[in-house]
């Protein structure tokens, strides 16, 4: 019984040898590292690490998995090629030929580039994925060594890797590794984690260059911010937009200042330095244009705005990496119908300026300062500008139709009516140009600031005068102005032979002022008056305190 019970087992045990032959691995060739997949059948099930084994040309490889009908094993360190075996006890089982590879690089893509570029690296033999992302597994992580950092990758096939470049690299050799851990002696896991290196390939990492701004239209200073410009400029250096050269206003070896020349059109940016061209940036120049205008009519001294897009900055004009460090606005500016324009605000999308004392009805032109350059770069083969119509103005002069009523105590609303009187404003006179560069440059602008004999801050531009002195404005339309009569010394002013002694009948005065450019094309003019005179008014002895009050001012 005992040796029927031996036959029938041996009879249904299967024979190993029989399926050596069928014993497949995939792939049949990679680097140190990679998962090899041998398939079979009749395989059996995992005992131990001594009882089922597999090498490559008789070094122990890693087993991952190990099933009836698949096998999954690293391909060892150490290995070679040479012929893969599977043994299961006693059992030697082949399992076909492999061949060791190891990995290559063949191009680098830049060759020169800058930290935080995307760096492509192409070759043969890097296997089909970096791993994990813990370089703390026991089998290791693949990954990419620049300049003998270590760099996580962003994609990785078998021959295409894509890594950036970090801000901490250097120049120096980009290598691939490959990481492989072999089994301990007794086919336990696992050694510390080896590395198979490719060939090295020579990186150079160059400064990064900032380009500010990366659009506006022609006369925009472009500032590129980076380092190795050199500390001056030599023959051949330049900065070119779309192939044409920038006027260039300051050269150092961190900074380079140039103008959008006339003529310019959008595209790369490009520096020429050291006998070399480099792309730094791509540039959009924009054309200036106008939306509306507002109000499209109205007297002197009122707030223009014009609304549009792209019309730059103001004051770029200068050499400075900073637009408000020189306050230099070159030929800039707004004319209206032919007269320039006080500017109050320039932003990209909107320009505020104050209609001119001198200002006449006609075309709203917004201009922008440009040139072109000579061929050194240096200025300037031509100078002009881009001229951007924005619309007709017509320029309104007040007129008073009536006023009501004709004489009043102090305090008494007195109502104004006519056309064109434009909008009230008071605002303070920092807003000319010269005392508003000072508040960019950080100076103290003082309220009540003198300039010779007259007062340049804190002004109203737009008043009623009851014989020369200023009421308070309840309302201010273009149509009505309501205004009370105001306090004042109605026995007299003056001095010996020059005394007035009835100062209670006077002129009724609207007036508005505005400045103009001087011919120096800098600002501005003292204030100057349009002034239109509805007629004589008499402020009446009424609304006066009765004359008790200064006898018996303290019951008590």
């Amino acid at each position: 019984m005992a040796m029927c019970i031996t036959l029938g087992f041996a009879s249904f045990l299967p024979d190993l040898d029989v399926f050596a032959q069928q014993i497949t691995s995939k792939p049949d060739h990679a680097p140190p590292g990679a998962t090899v997949v041998l398939r079979g059948k009749g395989l059996g099930s995992f005992k131990s690490a001594r009882f089922n084994r597999v090498t490559f040309a008789g070094v122990p490889a890693l087993i991952q998995r190990w099933e009836s009908d698949l096998v999954e094993v690293k391909v060892p360190f150490t290995a070679t090629t040479g012929p893969i075996e599977m043994l299961v006890g006693k059992k030697r089982l082949s399992a076909g030929t492999f061949t060791v590879v190891t990995p290559h690089i063949s191009s680098l893509t830049p060759r020169q580039a800058e930290r935080g570029t995307i760096l492509t690296i192409i070759g043969e033999h890097f296997g089909e994925t970096a791993g994990g992302r813990d370089p703390n597994t026991m089998f290791g992580v693949n990954d990419v060594v620049i300049g003998g950092g270590v760099v996580r990758p962003q994609q990785w096939t078998h021959d295409r890797i894509e890594v950036e470049i970090p801000s901490n690299a250097v120049s120096g050799d980009v290598v691939v590794r490959l990481a492989s851990s072999d089994p301990l002696p007794d086919g336990s896991c696992c050694r510390p984690a080896e590395y198979v290196l490719s060939n090295a390939v020579s990186l150079s990492l160059i400064p990064t260059v900032r380009v500010d701004p990366l659009s506006g239209p022609v006369g925009t200073k472009v500032v590129l911010f980076g380092q190795g410009f050199g500390a001056d400029r030599r023959t051949n250096d330049a900065v070119l937009i779309a192939g044409q050269p920038a006027t260039i206003a300051q050269w150092k070896d961190d900074v380079i200042v140039v103008h959008v020349p006339l003529g310019a059109k959008s595209g790369p940016v490009t520096i020429k330095s050291w006998g070399r061209e480099r792309t730094v940036a791509h540039f959009t120049v924009h054309t200036p244009k106008v939306t509306n205008i507002a109000p499209a009519s109205a007297p002197i001294g009122t707030l223009l705005r014009i609304s549009g897009e792209h019309f730059g900055f103001y004051s770029e004009n200068g050499a400075t990496p900073y637009n408000f460090m020189d306050f230099n606005t070159g030929e800039n500016r707004v004319e209206i119908g032919g007269v320039p324009a006080v500017i109050y605000r320039w932003d990209d999308d909107r320009i505020d300026a104050w209609v001119p004392f001198s200002a006449k009805s006609g075309k709203v032109v917004v201009y922008r300062n440009g040139n072109k350059p000579n061929p050194d770069g240096s200025c300037c083969l031509e100078q002009g500008g881009v001229a951007t119509e924005a619309g007709e103005f017509a320029l309104v002069t007040p007129v008073i139709e009536s006023y009501q009523p004709t004489s009043a105590g102090l305090d008494e609303v007195v109502t104004i009516k006519g056309r064109g009187f434009g909008s009230f404003l008071k605002t303070a006179e920092h807003t000319h140009l010269g005392i508003n560069q000072k508040v960019y440059k950080r100076g103290d602008v003082a309220l009540n600031e003198t300039e010779g004999d007259a007062v340049v801050s804190n002004v109203s531009r737009t008043e009623v005068l009851f014989n020369g002195i200023a009421a308070i404005v309840e309302s201010w339309g273009d149509t009505q102005i309501v205004v009370r009569v105001p306090h004042r010394n109605l026995y007299g002013v003056g001095k010996k032979g020059e005394f007035f002694d009835n100062l209670a009948t006077g002129p009724l005065v609207i007036r508005r002022g505005s400045w103009d450019i001087l011919p120096n094309d800098t600002c501005c003019t003292q204030t100057q008056w349009l002034s239109v005179e509805a007629g004589q008014f008499t402020i009446e002895a009424k609304g006066l305190p009765d004359r008790d009050y200064w006898k018996y001012n303290r019951p008590d």
